[in-house]
């Protein structure tokens, strides 16, 4: 494990531990985020501890053309209860995803810091949103980095059940008009791999960086 300081690089990914930590400490500046996402590295740490930097092996990914959308989502697609946009409330969605509560998690991961760090990263048009709205109230929606030809997701909430599947199917159906590689989902969950999503070893993973 590598101990950063001021100065703008990281070590080889190939250096991660078995849980995929490659280093600790730095900062979130812009540069340094877009420099980690771009080596396929991501920052993930609770509020009170240095930020502590991830590479996992392997890395969980969907391809556009893999998405699987159940026939509830299709109908609930259809419904028109819900109203999907993009990077129309960054914020929003990155304020919803720090607050909502998770079942069996203590606190959240997004830190005040990072929040700030990826409003600014919005700002300078690399970060993304998509929203779900209900009656005009935000009830859903993700958030993550967008680097041309593969989008790294970083976070989704739900206020409404499904709102955050419909946001993630809506954002992958934009994508892969846009003919994007894939979609960056960082670690396994049994919620993504039942959209579709898959694990690849990381060096593979690195080559569509």
């Amino acid at each position: 494990m590598f101990l950063l300081d001021e100065d703008l690089w990281f070590p080889p990914v190939e250096y991660a531990s078995e849980e995929g930590i490659i280093a600790i400490g730095g900062d979130l500046s812009a540069e340094r985020l877009l420099l980690a996402y771009k080596s396929g590295i991501f920052p993930w740490f609770n509020e009170g501890e240095p930020i502590v930097w991830y590479s996992p092996d392997p890395r969980m990914v969907l391809f556009p053309e893999k998405l699987k959308v159940s026939k509830s989502m299709k109908q609930l697609i259809k419904s028109g209860k819900f109203t999907v946009t993009f990077n129309k409330d960054f914020a929003g969605v990155i304020a919803n995803c720090k607050d909502i509560y998770r079942e069996g998690q203590g606190g959240t991961w997004i830190t005040k810091e990072m929040q700030h760090a990826y409003i600014k990263l919005h700002k300078e048009g690399y970060a993304k949103s998509v929203e779900v709205w209900q009656h005009n109230e935000l009830v859903g929606g993700l958030y993550g980095i967008d680097l041309g030809s593969v989008f790294c997701g970083e976070s989704m909430f739900s206020k409404v059940s499904n709102t955050s599947k419909l946001a993630f199917i809506m954002l992958v159906e934009s994508l892969k008009k846009q003919r994007y590689k894939l979609i960056d989902c960082q670690v396994y969950t049994d919620h993504l791999a039942s959209l579709g999503a898959e694990e690849i070893p990381r060096s593979e993973f690195l080559k569509y960086l």
